[in-house]
């Protein structure tokens, strides 16, 4: 395939599909680093550190996020690593915090193996 053929959608299909899948295996990867999940309307983030604040400016009330340390689910951004983000939105925010993993999942009372 050269230069100047044309993309088939199955082709692009397939490289969205390899994209995600990249994605997924990253989060993965990394998601033992961090201590929260973030969900707003437009994305999805792991950070180390959230605050989240109420804010009301002419009757409308918003949500001021910030986070350290983070990592942001976007497949189309190279360097998904950020030291700081800052997010204001007028739709709902969801903060999680994840919980540490056990180093032996078996060994603690109540699980049997």
């Amino acid at each position: 395939m050269g230069d100047d053929d044309p993309v088939s959608a199955e082709d692009l299909e397939n490289y969205e599909t390899d994209m995600e899948l990249a994605l997924y295996r990253e989060y993965r990867d990394v998601v033992g680093l961090f201590s929260y999940v973030v969900e707003t309307e437009r994305r999805f983030y792991l950070a180390n550190q959230v605050d989240l604040q109420v804010r009301s400016a002419a009757g409308e009330v918003y949500f001021e996020l910030a986070l350290a340390d983070a990592w942001v689910w976007d497949v189309y951004r190279s360097a998904r690593f950020v030291k700081s983000v800052r997010v204001v939105t007028f739709k709902d925010v969801n903060v999680e915090e994840l919980a540490k993993a056990e180093l032996d999942l078996g060994g603690g009372p109540g699980f049997s193996r």
